[in-house]
C-alpha cells in the first residue's frame, strides 16, 4: 500500500511464485488452491515505489503516492468525515471489493513487527473510552492475528523492534495502538464484508537485500496459515421455498450484527466467519419475519470447507422488492450516532493494566 514499504511486496511476489510452483506438487497447498480463490496484489501503490530514491528506514517521500496522498488515509471511514479526494488507486480496490465476494484478507506493511486487527478509528461506542476500538467480531480478529503472529519467530517476540510500545503475542488493536482516519483495513470489514488485519513485518521499511530471503523464510508459514483461516465459520446459500437464490437479503449471527449488514450475493451465497460454538443465524427478507436458523460450527474445518449450511426460507420471495443496493450503509460515518456499549467494549482488568502500561511508556 505504501511505496516505501518493500517488504510485503516482494513476499507477495515470492507467494505467487511458491503456490505456482507446489501446485501438483505438494498435497496441502494443491488441496488449497483447488478449494479457494486467492487473489494477491503485490503493489497498490507503484508510483510510490518508484519514487523512492534513497531509501530509509524509517521514512521516505515513496509512502504517498505521485498526488502525495497516503493511500491509507484515503478510504471512506466509518468514524468520521474523510473529505481527501479520493485517489484512482483507491477508486480502483473499491470497486474490485465490489466485483467479488471477498471474505478474508490483510494489508502488508513495514516499519514494526506485529499483526493489527480492527478498527483503526472509533467512538465510544466501541470502546475507545478504554483506549481500543473493537468490533462485534472482535474474537474472530484476534484470533486471525495470533494465527499469522504464531508461525512468524520475529513477531512473537517481546518487543523485536525495540520500541516504546510492546506488543504481547505479536498482536495489537489498531486504535490502541494509535488511531488513524481513512483506513483500508476498516472499509474492507464495514462496506465489503471482508475480515482484513494489517500486517506490519519488518522493522525497516527498506532493509538491505540481502536480508529479503530471511523475511520470506519467516513469514511464508504464516501467510499459507492465514490464507486457510477463509475457511473457518460457516457458508452456504439462501433460498425461497421453489429453491430460488436470494441475492442482497441480510444475514447475520443474532449476537453480533453489523453497523452495515452483511447480504447475500447476486448467487444467494454468504460467507460467516466464526470461531468454534453455537450461534444463531437471523436472515431477514423485506416484507418477511426474520428466519433463525441454529448452527454449532465444529473444532475444525473439514477438508479446507467452512461448515456448510443453506437455509430454505418458508415463503417465495419477490426478487423484484429486494433492493439491490443497501440504502443502509451509504459512504459515511455509520457509527457517528451509534449509542451504548457492546459486551466486547465494556472493559476488564486485563484491558487497564495493558493500558496503563500504554500510558507510562508511550
Amino acid at each position: 500500500m505504501h511505496g516505501d514499504e518493500t517488504v510485503g511486496r516482494e513476499l507477495l511476489l515470492h507467494l505467487i511464485e511458491y503456490l505456482v510452483t507446489s501446485d501438483g506438487r505438494d498435497p496441502e497447498i494443491t488441496n488449497l488452491i483447488n478449494s479457494t480463490r486467492i487473489h494477491i496484489m503485490p503493489s497498490m501503490n507503484p508510483d510510490g515505489f518508484e519514487a523512492v530514491v534513497k531509501p530509509d528506514c524509517f521514512y521516505s517521500k515513496g509512502r504517498e503516492n505521485s498526488n502525495f496522498y497516503d493511500l491509507n488515509r484515503n478510504f471512506p471511514d466509518a468514524f468520521e468525515f474523510n473529505n481527501v479526494p479520493r485517489q484512482p488507486e483507491t477508486v480502483a480496490v473499491m470497486k474490485w471489493l465490489n466485483t467479488e465476494t471477498f471474505v478474508l484478507s490483510a494489508n502488508l506493511h513495514g516499519g514494526a513487527l506485529v499483526a493489527s486487527y480492527p478498527f483503526d478509528n472509533g467512538v465510544p461506542a466501541t470502546g475507545t473510552l478504554y483506549s481500543r476500538s473493537l468490533t462485534p467480531d472482535d474474537d474472530v480478529f484476534q484470533y486471525l492475528a495470533r494465527t499469522y503472529a504464531s508461525r512468524n519467530p520475529d513477531m512473537r517476540k517481546r518487543n523485536p523492534c525495540r520500541t516504546k510500545i510492546e506488543f504481547p503475542g505479536g498482536i495489537v488493536n489498531g486504535y490502541f495502538w494509535y488511531p488513524l482516519k481513512g483506513g483500508m483495513q476498516d472499509y474492507n470489514y464495514i462496506w465489503a464484508q471482508c475480515f482484513e488485519i494489517t500486517l506490519e513485518l519488518s522493522c525497516c521499511k527498506y532493509p538491505r537485500k540481502e536480508k529479503l530471503p530471511s523475511f520470506w523464510n519467516d513469514n511464508k508459514d504464516s501467510l499459507i496459515d492465514y490464507i486457510k483461516q477463509v475457511h473457518i465459520g460457516v457458508k452456504g446459500q439462501i433460498f425461497d421455498q421453489n429453491g430460488t437464490p436470494l441475492p442482497n437479503v441480510t444475514v447475520e449471527v443474532q449476537d453480533r450484527k453489523h453497523v452495515c449488514p452483511y447480504r447475500t450475493n447476486k448467487f444467494g451465497e454468504y460467507y460467516l466467519l466464526l470461531l468454534p460454538g453455537f450461534y444463531v443465524i437471523e436472515v431477514t427478507v423485506p416484507g418477511h419475519n426474520p428466519h433463525l436458523t441454529k448452527v454449532t460450527i465444529p473444532q475444525k474445518s473439514q477438508n479446507f470447507s467452512a461448515l456448510k449450511k443453506d437455509i430454505i426460507l418458508p415463503f417465495r420471495a419477490q426478487l423484484d422488492h429486494i433492493p439491490e443496493s443497501d440504502p443502509l450503509c451509504p459512504m459515511i460515518p455509520l457509527y457517528r450516532d451509534l449509542q451504548g456499549h457492546s459486551a466486547a467494549t465494556k472493559p476488564s482488568l486485563f484491558l487497564f493494566l495493558v493500558t496503563l502500561f500504554h500510558i507510562l511508556f508511550k
